[in-house]
């Protein structure tokens, strides 16, 4: 999993894991759930009224397109929100459809 400044050798800390749906993903300290969501290849998370795709769009926490529910809490920006071990991340699309994890 790389992440953009990356060097070898100055590791940033252990990976850990965190669920998305049920579905384990890696992490790394430092990481928002947006950002790790975006290192796996997942790009959407959630499906807007219309029915399209949702996911990362401003990063900074400005629109709401990145709304996830995190240990039950509902509607909070994956931009914002540190990515924690064990963290369970639920989005409103149904299970098995998000899109390709290919980087």
């Amino acid at each position: 999993m790389a992440r953009f400044g990356e060097r070898s050798g100055l590791g940033t800390g252990l990976p850990f894991t965190f669920t998305l749906d049920g579905a384990p993903v890696d992490a790394l300290p430092g990481d928002t759930i947006a950002s790790a969501l975006y290192a796996a290849g997942i790009r959407a998370w959630r499906r807007a009224r219309p029915g399209d795709e949702r996911g990362l769009l401003c990063g900074i926490g400005l629109c709401f397109d990145c709304l996830v529910t995190v240990d039950g809490a509902a509607n909070l920006r994956a931009c914002l929100v540190a990515a924690r071990p064990g963290m369970k991340v639920e989005t409103n699309l149904e299970t098995g459809t998000h899109n390709d994890r290919s980087s």
